[in-house]
Parts: C-alpha cells; sequence; structure tokens
C-alpha cells in the first residue's frame, strides 16, 4: 500500500486549493483526479468573483490561496459590481480565459514539489476505529493517508439531462464517480441530492454584436496581493449585455411539457438564485424580458458562454428560444446546455474545521457540502485542506470567527445552520458585513495565514508595512484636522493639500475608514453586545436535547442534529420558534446543584468560548 500525510479527492476548484495548502505545509500529498487534463475546468461561467465572491476570493488570497492568482494570469476582462454602492457590497469580478486559468492552476500543483497527482477514481474509503485510514481506487490500489480531503464537486452519482435524455456524467465529456456515495454512506454519513446546470456555449462568429449593447472592461487591476499591476495584461475582450424577448418566452412556455424540471424527471433540488430560464419565466411570469451576458470564453475561443440562459430543453427548443434574442437571430450552437443531478453530504455532519463528525481525520468540501460557485468551494478547500494539514501536523486547528470574514459565515452558515437547497454566499448574509470589505481583508486575514503556515515571513511584512502607511495617513488627517473635510460627499483623498502620496488602493482604504468611521463604531458595538451577550456563552459539552422537557420532536431533532455550541448559534438556528427557543436556552442555562444530572450531566462547568485558532473540543 503506497503512503502520504494527506490524500485529496477531486482537483476542482475546492481540491486544488486543499492540496496546495497542505503541499505549502510542506506535507506530502497525493491528489487523485479522474482525468489531469480536466484539473481546475471551469465547468460552468469562465469567471472569478462577483457580489460576495469577491469577497472570499480576496479572503482565500490573504490566507495563501491561489485562486485570486490565477485569475489574474488568465484575466480578460474586469468589472466592479456595485461600483455606485457603499465600499462594503462593492465586488470584482475577472472574466478568464478557461483554457489559460487551468494551465495557471495546473502550473501552481505542478511548482510543488511534495504535491503528486495521480490519475483514477477513488472507489472507497478506508477506515478504522472511527478514523480514516486511506482510499482504495476502482483499479484495485490502495492508498494509506493519515488525513483525506474529499471534493468530488458534482460528480457523486451523477447525472446529466438535456430534455428526455438522461446521461452518467458529473459534466460533459467527464464520467461520474459511482463507488463513492456508498462508501460515504456506510461510514455513517447521510446524502441527498442536488440540482445544477449550465447554459449552452455559442460559436461567437455566428453573433450579431452590432446588435448587443457592448460592456468594455474596466482597467485591469490585481486581485491577488502577489500580483504586481505592472504584469497584468490588458482585457482583451469585450462583452456584450442582450435580453429575451416575448418570442423567447413564448417558446419556453409552449415547451415546459418537454422540461425534465417540469416532468419530474429531475428530483434534486436547483440553486434558487441561479434558476434556468424555463423556471424564470414560470416563477416571474410579469417579467417581459430577461438579462443575458455574452461572455467569450477566451481571447481566440470561438465559444461564448451566454450568462443567464441555463437550461436542460431538448436542443431543438433551446436553438429556436436562442434564435428569437436579439442578436442571436442567426446563432450557431456548439453545446447544448444541461442540468446535472449529484448527490451532496448535508454540512451539519461537520465540524467548523469541516472534519467529519462521524469519522476522524476525513474533511469534505466544496459543491460535496451543498454549495455553488467556484469561489464558495475554493474557500472551503483551503480551510478543509488547511485543518487536515495542521492535524496531521499536531497543530491546532483554524476556525475564523463570523466576525472575520465572508469565509468564515459561508462556514458557520454550513455546518450550523445546513442547506435545503445549493447555498450561495451573499454579503448580506453576514452581520458584519460592513466591516468585512473586499479592501481589508488583508489586514483582517493575513496574519492567520502567516500563523498557519501558508504566507510566507516576507508577504506578512510587506503586508504590516503597507498597513503603517495607512496608519500613517490616517494620523496626518487627525494632526492636519482634515478628517471631518474627507468625510464630505465627493472628497478624495489627493484632493487635500499635503496629501500623503499612496498606490491607489491604500488611498482607498484610507478614505473608506475615514468616511465610514461612525458607521463601523455603531457596527462594533453591536458586534461587542453580541460577543457578551451570546456568542460568549457557552453550552454545556454534552447537553442531552432530547431531554428538555416543553420542547416538540421537531425541535428537539433540530438541536441535537445542529449541536450548537453557545447561545448566539441557538438564537441563529432556523426552524425553532421562540417560545422553543427561549425554553431551550432556559434549561440549557438554569443553575443546577452539584451532582444533579440534566441532560446527563449539566451541572459540569461550561467549556469557554473557543477563539479563532483554538483547537476543536
Amino acid at each position: 500500500m503506497d503512503r502520504a500525510d494527506v490524500i485529496v479527492v477531486g482537483l476542482g476548484h475546492a481540491g486544488c486549493e486543499a492540496a496546495l495548502a497542505c503541499a505549502r505545509l510542506g506535507l506530502d500529498v497525493v491528489a487523485v483526479t479522474l482525468k489531469a487534463e480536466r484539473i481546475a475546468v471551469m465547468s460552468c461561467n469562465p469567471a472569478i468573483g462577483g457580489t460576495a465572491k469577491g469577497h472570499l476570493v480576496r479572503e482565500l488570497d490573504a490566507l495563501g490561496g491561489e485562486m485570486a492568482r490565477a485569475a489574474d494570469l488568465a484575466g480578460t476582462h474586469q468589472v466592479t459590481l456595485n461600483a455606485s454602492r457603499g465600499p462594503a457590497v462593492r465586488a470584482t469580478r475577472v472574466l478568464c480565459d478557461r483554457d489559460a486559468y487551468a494551465r495557471a492552476m495546473q502550473g501552481a500543483l505542478a511548482a510543488e514539489p511534495t504535491l503528486h497527482v495521480l490519475e483514477g477514481e477513488v472507489a472507497a474509503l478506508l477506515s478504522e476505529g472511527g478514523r480514516v485510514t486511506g482510499v482504495a481506487l476502482a483499479s484495485g490500489q490502495q492508498l494509506a493517508a493519515r488525513a483525506v480531503v474529499v471534493t468530488t464537486g458534482t460528480f457523486l452519482q451523477a447525472l446529466m439531462h438535456v430534455g428526455a435524455e438522461q446521461s452518467v456524467g458529473g459534466r460533459l465529456g467527464d464520467a461520474a464517480a459511482t463507488g463513492l456515495s456508498a462508501s460515504l454512506r456506510a461510514l455513517g454519513l447521510t446524502l441527498g441530492r442536488f440540482k445544477t446546470g449550465t447554459p449552452p456555449r455559442l460559436r461567437r462568429d455566428s453573433i450579431d454584436w452590432a446588435r448587443c449593447t457592448p460592456q468594455p472592461s474596466e482597467a485591469r487591476r490585481p486581485f491577488s496581493l502577489r500580483t504586481d499591476a505592472a504584469t497584468l495584461p490588458a482585457p482583451t475582450v469585450t462583452c456584450a449585455i442582450t435580453h429575451t424577448s416575448a418570442a423567447t418566452h413564448a417558446v419556453l412556455r409552449e415547451n415546459l411539457h418537454r422540461s425534465p424540471l417540469f416532468q419530474g424527471a429531475i428530483t434534486g433540488r436547483g440553486p434558487r438564485y441561479c434558476p434556468s430560464l424555463e423556471d424564470k419565466v414560470v416563477r416571474f411570469p410579469e417579467k417581459g424580458r430577461h438579462t443575458l451576458f455574452l461572455e467569450p470564453e477566451g481571447p481566440n475561443s470561438p465559444l461564448v458562454y451566454p450568462a443567464g440562459v441555463s437550461t436542460s430543453l431538448p436542443a431543438d427548443v433551446q436553438l429556436r428560444f436562442l434564435r428569437t434574442i436579439v442578436g442571436l437571430e442567426a446563432v450557431e450552437v456548439e453545446r447544448f446546455g444541461y442540468a446535472v443531478e449529484y448527490d451532496f453530504a448535508p454540512p451539519t455532519q461537520l465540524r467548523p474545521t469541516l472534519e467529519c463528525k462521524a469519522v476522524g481525520g476525513l474533511f469534505l468540501a466544496g459543491q460535496l457540502n451543498g454549495t455553488s460557485g467556484y469561489e464558495e468551494a475554493a474557500f472551503q478547500g483551503l480551510l478543509a485542506g488547511l485543518n487536515a494539514g495542521l492535524q496531521v501536523r499536531g497543530a491546532p486547528p483554524l476556525v475564523l470567527g463570523r466576525h472575520e470574514a465572508h469565509g468564515a459565515v459561508l462556514l458557520d452558515e454550513l455546518v450550523t445552520h445546513g442547506v435545503d437547497e445549493p447555498f450561495r454566499m451573499f454579503t448580506s448574509r453576514s452581520e458584519h458585513r460592513l466591516t468585512l470589505r473586499e479592501g481589508n481583508a488583508e489586514w483582517r486575514l493575513r496574519a492567520h495565514g502567516h500563523r498557519a503556515g501558508l504566507v510566507k515571513a516576507a508577504e506578512h511584512q510587506r503586508t504590516l508595512a503597507r498597513r503603517a502607511r495607512v496608519d500613517a495617513a490616517l494620523g496626518w488627517l487627525s494632526a492636519a484636522r482634515l478628517e471631518s473635510t474627507l468625510q464630505r460627499p465627493g472628497v478624495r483623498l489627493h484632493d487635500l493639500p499635503g496629501h500623503p502620496d499612496l498606490p491607489g488602493d491604500l488611498a482607498d482604504e484610507v478614505e473608506t475608514e475615514v468616511k465610514y468611521r461612525g458607521y463601523v463604531a455603531m457596527a462594533l458595538a453591536s458586534r461587542d453586545r453580541l460577543s457578551r451577550t451570546e456568542d460568549a456563552v457557552a453550552l454545556p459539552e454534552d447537553m442531552v436535547w432530547a431531554e428538555v422537557p416543553g420542547l416538540s420532536a421537531e425541535s428537539r431533532e433540530t438541536l441535537t442534529r445542529l449541536g450548537p455550541r453557545t447561545v448566539g448559534d441557538v438564537r441563529r438556528l432556523r426552524g425553532l420558534d421562540p417560545a422553543a427557543l427561549e425554553l431551550a436556552l432556559l434549561y440549557a442555562l438554569r443553575p443546577v446543584s452539584r451532582g444533579t444530572p440534566h441532560g446527563g450531566k449539566l451541572g459540569k462547568t461550561p467549556r469557554p468560548p473557543e477563539s479563532s485558532t483554538n483547537p476543536e473540543s
């Protein structure tokens, strides 16, 4: 049996970050993938970032991840979403050359001397005494490891739909993983079924671009802290916007009986925030048109990705409705859209480190945990890989607080509340979003990445030096009594006489910190109150919720399944009515005399709340 420190199963966006994190900790890593040539393929849209997703990418980069760097190397078009709104919700989106992005990520993997890529299918997980010990491949080969990170994306028991046609596969051109689901169940995990979809791919030279509204790129700016702005290539593509029409909607309505979604052939639940076009027409009948974004898949690619046109209708219907759209009257389709159903593991079965509660050393990340999107997957992959590696090294895990990162909100939502549809991150999910901006991810998380071992000392020192320049500028504003002047609408730092000479991104941060200081102070005060009154009050480790009198069976099941650790966790639980919530807290926290049983051992002193780097109890 071959042996490694960590095995990573799958090399999509989650798997790449997981494998890189472990290798950068100096561990021996074997990454198993079905096809090496398909590593880091952008299966759906050829873009990185977007609303809240840009925040995740910046945070991942600050911790030592790779996604932002690959997007910089492969970027062809860049926009700032929500540019007219406040800095908390502004987000970067970089369109990429699909092939160049995969090459960039594959190059990063190849540069790690202790990371070994192995082609094959993992058919089973091996375990002993409640702990994972390795994997068995479909070929019969066995690999031993001290930890395993599973990042199978949409490949578990995957089934693709185009109209009434069905085929086995996790995406077009790739097989499904057929054996691993049974192995996960045998280890005690519960699996569910979700669905996602992708639009058709259009021939670029068959689009009448003159009839569409051009969407030019902004000037390229580094997404990654490791990218020198001088090395960024100029934008190389222009995107365009068009819209569906009444004729489009008529074709869709006339053919709903041929949609596997409406026929009931698809049983898995799809993403609410990215529905198929036929679903949009049914759910929003009052809308006369829907927006499409035409995005070239690379400067030299013959293909265009039509964002907003996800569908699983039959090929002939897809072609008919596409040709009713302005600019697409003569469009040719290279590859028709399809839906894919796949198994996922409800993430309430995981610890905050993304380790399985039922199986020690087994970590899950990405769409396997019920999320959607490259960025959500990548952030999970980095944290799962990092925590697997830290566990192997005997070091404390990294568990971030909700106030520290949108990625921490993502993980907390998953493991505490679970999912009933493919989960997508939004800034509105965070109660601390005013202080979790793209622009300050460096200050929030770089030190965590350095302490964990992913950020080099020189990189960390550069961050400290950059922060010192921001603090010096803030000091200058205070000494010159110009803070109130800078707070005025429309006034910029460079408008002030004798202003410090700062690069654009640092000047932006100075302006943001000054202009929003009052709002941030209110947000921090609210956070501190919450910490003192709720999140700092820990619950007994061995609380038996099933024995709480007066709770409904549903409430007891919810509390037992999700295992809240603090009063704040209980208050954030979904599915508990206010009366049940208060009853549960009163019972859990009531004074108990020494030796009096309560749910088994409630008289025990509650454990203190965990810090962001404390090990799991």
